[in-house]
């Protein structure tokens, strides 16, 4: 179903996946490395725990969410594949601690109330 071109980089690292070290091309992403890997899907959905596989390949979709290096919900396609990445599948809905909560989420800074005016 997928296989690099053969015109592809021939430099490689390893990266595992689901627990089997895959050999990847230099500059891959993560999702790359899953379907090289040849597995049949990367997460499954919350709600009906329908497999999914990397679609878009860009970030637009999020069928390529993962755990990368210990870190759930992870957009693989959007992560450099690095040597001794480890990736594992998505199940289910990410658990997020109410403690840890403020470490998962992003922060934007709040904009400065603008004065003057009226």
């Amino acid at each position: 179903m997928f296989r690099p071109r053969p015109d592809s980089a021939t430099s490689t690292i390893a990266v595992e996946v689901e627990g089997r070290i895959v050999r990847v091309p230099e500059g891959a992403s993560a999702a790359a490395s899953v379907l090289l890997a040849g597995l049949a899907g990367i997460r499954d959905t919350p709600v009906t725990a329908s497999g999914r596989l990397p679609y878009c390949m860009m970030g637009v979709c999020f069928d390529c969410l993962a755990e990368i290096d210990g870190v759930p919900n992870r957009q693989s396609c959007m992560v450099a594949a690095r040597p001794g990445m480890r990736i594992r599948r998505q199940r289910g809905a990410r658990a997020i601690d109410p403690d840890e909560a403020h470490e998962a989420l992003p922060s934007f800074p709040l904009p400065e109330p603008r004065s003057g005016g009226a």
